[in-house]
Parts: C-alpha cells; structure tokens; sequence
C-alpha cells in the first residue's frame, strides 16, 4: 500500500465528519523512512489546499504563518524560505511555492500530518469519536512511511494515538512506544505550538530540539 492509496478514504470520511465545501488535506514531505513524523489535530479552512478550487498538493499549513516558526526554530526550515512564508499573505501561495515548501520538508527527512483529516471551517475542537475514526488509518499512514520518531502534538492527539490518557505537562521528552503490525515506533508528546497553544510554543521548541538532539543526530555519529 501506498500513501496515495489513503487518499479516497479522507475524501470519504471529509464528507461525513468535515465541511462539505472543504476538501480533505492530507499530509506532506518525506515517506520514506522520515527522522520525525508530526502530527498535529485537524486542518481549518485557513489551508488554501482546502479550497475546492485548488489543484496542487494538499498538505498541512499552506498559507499559515505561525506553524513554520516552530520548524524555523528546531532547524527544519531554511532562514531563506521561512521568510518568505512571513512575507506572503495567503493569496501569494502559488503551486510553485507550496511546492518549494514541501520539498524542503522532504529534504529535511520529515512528514507533516494531521490526526483528522476532517477540515474544518475554523479552529471548532474534534471530539474525541470524531479523531478515533481516523486512527486506524494514521497507522497505516505511519507504518508505510516507518518514521523513526513520532512528534504527537497536545494532550487529545497523545491520547488517543496512544490509547492512554496522556497529559503533556507530564509527559515532556518521555518516551512512548507504539506498535502497530509488528513494528514499535518512538512516540513524544509535545505541547501543541499554534492556535489557543501559542503560548507554550517555547516549549515545544525545547523539547523538539531535545528529541532531535536525542533520536536523531546522535545515530548520525554511531
């Protein structure tokens, strides 16, 4: 199975759990062997990819500003192309430059992903039934792609990928493990960065740079 192979399912459940007038957004950059796999809630109609009209990628945070200070910060975004995000008002994202966004991500070994793929027309709060429908794909999602640390982002999202209750505050760079078919993966749980979560930015940087410093560039020196 591929990640491609996903897609008819979330444009399926869009309809049902999702604004009607919205389309699904999917995820975006490396699917092969990723150093970090993020996952965040649900998209909101501030995604230009949301739009009907749009033909090119659909991938998380197009046309958003705030997001992209996170990846500036823990070194997975360019100086060069994160101030370019800050410049363009969300009508300015072209295809050609979502598509410069994605392949840095690529390039940069990560995969960008939402638990819900259900868009929503604003930041309104999932419950719980809502994001459980899509877990089981969010694991095929992951075990295609076999990332080797999974970013999960704010208490719901921990929780629910994890099957326990999961209190961040609590739970800063301890390490989860997941298994799905017979593969264990790395899950941390981590302040959600944006939205009513702007406030504990700061700490999803630290601890983001500390899972860095911890899973990933140590194996590049062993």
């Amino acid at each position: 199975m591929k990640i491609e192979d996903l897609k008819k399912e979330y444009d399926k459940m869009q309809m049902q759990y999702g604004a009607k007038e919205l389309d699904s957004i999917y995820n975006g950059g490396c699917e092969e062997n990723p150093d970090i796999c993020f996952v965040f809630m649900n998209p909101t109609g501030k995604n230009i990819a949301s739009d009907k009209s749009w033909k090119g990628i659909k991938s998380p945070w197009l046309g958003t500003k705030n997001i992209w200070k996170l990846f500036y910060q823990v070194h997975l975004l360019s100086e060069d192309v994160f101030n370019k995000i800050q410049e363009k008002k969300p009508k300015d994202w072209n295809y050609e430059f979502c598509d410069s966004v994605y392949k840095e991500i690529t390039n940069n070994k990560i995969f960008i992903t939402n638990l819900g793929k259900c868009t929503q027309i604003d930041a309104r709060p999932l419950q719980d039934y809502v994001l459980k429908k899509y877990l089981d794909l969010l694991f095929q999602e992951i075990d295609i792609i076999k990332p080797k640390v999974i970013i999960a982002f704010g208490n719901q999202v921990s929780s629910i990928i994890l099957n326990k209750k999961i209190s961040v505050s609590c739970n800063r760079k301890i390490c989860h493990k997941l298994k799905i078919n017979k593969n264990i993966y790395k899950v941390y749980p981590v302040y959600y960065p944006v939205g009513n979560g702007i406030f504990n930015m700061d700490k999803a940087i630290e601890d983001i740079n500390w899972i860095i410093k911890q899973e990933i560039k140590e194996k590049v020196h062993t």
